[in-house]
């Protein structure tokens, strides 16, 4: 095999390296033959099933251990599915995986079979060198972390450290199989541990091919398509273990009984994750993802304290607030008469009724809410910027340092080699590899765009459905609740406004719109995804995630984006009203005196509480009730009849886009703790809450409920870093405009310092003064209430004036119905202050980020001495190998002359490294 060959996996065009017997079974393996004498082969018909144990993960000689499983039904009309499963076993085994098939008489439904996958030393040991794996070869002689003095506050925190370090500490360097002498190797059956086996299993599972060498058909490649055309049921790593109970088995680790014990229990909601054990168990990417999640939620807990104080402080201040009293009075806002809020069928009334919804904004409408977005403002980028740092720790204890994107490069998605006849040479490797034609990925690449531009385009006609709902539905419920037949409900009744009832009932529909799509689009973006065929797994994952967040971002997001920005914003004024499309009868909706925050915290209560109860439910109730119902016969066999492949068997499969739905979940979630965070502070809170439940639900669902995924390595949270970013920053502008424009922060300030009455800043009298008059003659009949619509109160010969929510000239001045000098300073105020607090806030970003690194000083230190220790024993080990070649040289004179090529080849290999 060539350098370049060992390097890359391949030969010429072939993405396999075949394993001859002889290098099965050759001495160059340290010592470690592997005749299959080794190994003897008991007669199937002659197992005895009762004598394996339950949770058996060997074959039936009791030493190999079982590294993947694939299972089918054999059909009684499936002679093509029966060709192509022996062709693929049969590759399989040229390969130099080991087989091993139980028939269907052995399992527990009677006609399911069960092939068992075992990989030699060799077969490892060649694709640890293909794929780099780090191994170890030197314990680490770094002191470790000095304890804190008040360390001990944290104990009942803590877990065994036999479970949260389940392996010493080792340094490490890729293996080479030609160095095999320099790695630390007890025992070869054991030094790869099996997260590692079973992703080199899946790496050659993915590009075996199931046709025979003289076909013309050389697309017929890989597990996933013979898991979609049903040649195969399902192919999985196999559990350890029963979640509940340690195995029997001395050789077998547990690993997943420890887990279930210490972390996917609730009652361990506030220990710490065991995130070694979870890498070591499941992979580095799932271990990437809980330790993002786990420190998420910690960082949560300070912005929810913050905001449950800023809640608190609008909860404790109801007695300062001046402008909900006069609201309620019946002296000011009992005599106040409002003008309708719709045609025809809306009445007069007072602005007394709003009382409730007036003291329900304050909760949320107050000083504490400024400091609380501002504060937002700057914890997102801690977040971010101690989440870099804890990446990088992380990157250096899980052997991640040196993990580049451009070895994921060399890893080519099968279904990419498959579809792409044509060849070019690249310029890096100098090998020709498959390439895709430029015009085909173009077109290609506009369809996809056109398909996601249509999905979006869909959204935002639904969301002005639900506006022209809540625009038809508002005059239905407000010439229903004219005479407040509502007051008779108990406990809410008097708090039913046509407002909040319209706001509810349309939150409600434009939350199940959003679900119904949401299962819509999942399908379609994958869809279009693979219609690209993307070249690598990266950038699949990458191109499938701006698909779906784009989508998600406007399916969640438009109707707080319309409540917040636009709701109250283009209504016109009495007797010039602005109606939706200009043309329609649906006039645009008002706000109440107290502004449109309420309505935003109503929608976004809502869509984020809902949305956070659904996906729990989905996430643990579905996958429970599958299993229960797929493994009801097999849980009357009795316990050794029912093995460790049959048990993984029912269980869920784990997709290869599991992960990629939880980030979305929770990157989702942080877009509504960030982005509209002003208008609800307690969200953060409650996305804490929700997140202590889901790394719990999400560690029981992984340790029971679904099949033991493929180890993957990932040394980042990839593309969701980068949106994270940019919703941090988006998070800053959508904030300063809620305050500015949603909310009445802005007109109560100037009110109180440019125009209360008197010299004291007081706001008495701020009603009254928000509130512009309006001749009730100058009605149209298109805007007229009814007759028999407006109250009982109501006289029009002794009521000719009614009020809306404006800063306009009343009749009979000059200038009457066009906007004051208020309005003008008012608007002026907002603008300027949405400038002050981005700048402040981006100011503070931007300081904060440049303060912190992002990667700790340890962390440098301890990357350096690895790869310094690295050179000089990569050094000692090459010149005690030429002792040894010299010692021979000298032993034999009539030898043949020193490779000297080859001891150069070996330098420059020890210089790269």
């Amino acid at each position: 095999m060539s350098d370049r060959s060992r390097l890359t996996g391949k030969i010429a065009d072939e993405t396999l390296i075949e394993m001859s017997r002889n290098s099965l079974c050759d001495e160059d393996n340290n010592g470690f033959p592997h005749d299959p004498d080794d190994y003897p082969q008991p007669d199937a018909s002659g197992v005895d099933k009762h004598q394996q144990s339950k949770d058996s993960v060997f074959f039936r000689d009791g030493k190999r251990r079982i590294d993947f499983i694939l299972s089918y039904v054999d059909d009684r009309d499936g002679e093509r599915k029966q060709e192509r499963r022996k062709e693929y076993e049969a590759n399989l085994q040229k390969a130099g995986l080991e087989l091993e098939t139980e028939d269907q008489s052995e399992s527990d439904d009677g006609k399911t079979y069960y092939v068992k996958i075992h990989t030699p030393w060799d077969v490892l040991a060649t694709y640890a060198d293909v794929l780099k794996i780090k191994v170890p070869f030197k314990a680490n002689d770094i002191p470790a972390h000095k304890d804190i003095p008040i360390n001990w506050l944290f104990t009942p925190f803590r877990l065994p450290n036999h479970i949260m370090n389940p392996e010493p500490d080792y340094f490490t360097s890729p293996f080479n199989k030609e160095k095999i002498d320099f790695f630390l190797i007890d025992d070869k059956e054991t030094f790869f541990p099996p997260s590692v086996r079973n992703r080199i299993v899946y790496y050659i599972l993915a590009r075996c091919a199931y046709h025979k060498e003289d076909s013309d058909d050389k697309n017929k490649k890989g597990i996933k398509r013979l898991l979609n055309n049903g040649t195969y049921g399902a192919a999985f790593p196999l559990h350890d273990s029963r979640y509940w109970k340690a195995s029997r088995d001395p050789n077998s680790e547990s690993e997943r009984f420890s887990l279930y014990r210490h972390w996917a229990r609730f009652l361990s909601f506030f220990k710490e994750q065991p995130l070694n054990l979870i890498r070591k168990y499941y992979g580095e990417k799932i271990g990437i993802y809980f330790a993002w999640l786990g420190f998420y939620t910690e960082m949560l807990f300070f912005a929810a304290v913050v905001g449950l104080i800023c809640f608190l402080y609008g909860l404790f201040t109801f007695d300062d607030n001046i402008w909900s009293k006069e609201i309620c009075s019946e002296e000011i806002g009992g005599n106040i008469i409002m003008c309708p809020l719709c045609d025809k069928t809306c009445g007069y009334w007072k602005l007394n009724s709003t009382c409730n919804s007036s003291w329900q904004s304050h909760m949320f409408d107050n000083v504490g809410t400024v400091f609380f977005a501002i504060f937002m403002g700057i914890w997102v980028t801690l977040f971010l910027e101690f989440w870099k740092r804890r990446q990088a720790r992380l990157e250096y204890e899980w052997d991640l340092v040196d993990f580049e994107e451009e070895q994921q490069q060399l890893q080519l998605r099968p279904e990419y080699e498959i579809k792409c006849t044509s060849r070019r040479l690249n310029p890096v490797t100098q090998e020709m590899e498959p390439y895709f034609p430029a015009k085909s990925q173009c077109a290609r690449t506009f369809l996809s765009g056109a398909t996601v531009i249509f999905w979006i385009s869909l959204i935002i006609a639904c969301i002005i459905g639900v506006i022209a709902y809540r625009l038809a539905v508002y005059a239905a419920f407000a010439s229903i609740m004219k005479d407040s037949p509502t007051n008779n409900i108990q406990m809410v009744g008097s708090i039913i406004t046509p407002q909040l009832a319209t706001s509810v009932t349309a939150s409600c529909i434009n939350f199940v719109i959003i679900m119904i799509l949401n299962v819509m689009y999942e399908r379609v973006a994958i869809w279009i995804t693979d219609m690209e065929i993307p070249k690598t797994h990266l950038e699949y994952e990458n191109k499938l995630t701006v698909k779906m967040f784009l989508f998600q971002f406007v399916n969640y997001y438009s109707s707080c984006f319309y409540v917040a920005f636009f709701k109250g914003k283009f209504v016109g004024r009495p007797g010039d009203y602005i109606y939706m499309f200009g043309w329609s009868k649906l006039r645009n909706e008002e706000c109440d005196p107290g502004g449109c925050l309420i309505e935003l915290t109503t929608q976004l209560v809502i869509v984020m509480a809902g949305k956070q109860v659904w996906g729990n439910i989905q996430e643990a109730l579905v996958p429970w009730l599958l299993n229960w119902w797929g493994s009801r016969k097999a849980r009357s066999h009795p316990e050794s009849l029912y093995s460790r492949w049959e048990q993984d068997h029912d269980l869920q499969n784990f997709s290869h886009l599991g992960l990629f739905y939880e980030y979305l979940e929770m990157v989702i979630q942080f877009g509504f703790i960030t982005l509209f965070v002003a208008s609800f502070p307690l969200a953060p809170l409650l996305a804490l809450l929700n997140n202590i439940i889901e790394v719990r639900v999400d560690a029981w669902k992984f340790t029971t409920q679904f099949r033991r995924p493929v180890a993957a390595k990932a040394h980042s949270i990839g593309a969701w870093q980068e949106i994270l970013n940019g919703v941090a920053v988006f998070s800053v502008v959508t904030n300063a405009f809620i305050v500015a424009f949603t909310s009445d922060m802005i007109p109560r300030l100037v009110y109180m310092y440019a125009y209360s009455p008197g010299n004291d800043l007081s706001m008495k009298g701020y009603i009254n003064n928000s509130l512009s008059v309006f001749n009730i003659s100058g009605f149209s009949e298109e805007n007229r209430p009814d007759d028999g619509e407006s109250p009982e109160w109501f006289n029009s010969s002794v009521i000719t004036t009614c009020r809306y929510r404006d800063y306009r000239y009343p009749p009979g001045h000059e200038k009457q119905y066009t906007h004051t000098m208020q309005f003008w300073h008012i608007l002026a105020a907002k603008l300027a202050f949405i400038i002050i607090m981005e700048h402040v806030v981006f100011m503070v970003k931007f300081f904060v980020a440049w303060m912190i690194p992002d990667v700790p000083a340890e962390v440098k230190a301890r990357v350096k001495r690895e790869r310094y220790l690295i050179q000089e024993y990569l050094h000692n080990y090459e010149v005690e190998n030429l002792k040894i070649q010299l010692s021979h040289r000298n032993d034999d004179c009539s030898s043949n002359p020193v490779d000297y090529p080859d001891i150069r080849r070996r330098e420059v290999l020890s210089e790269c490294l």
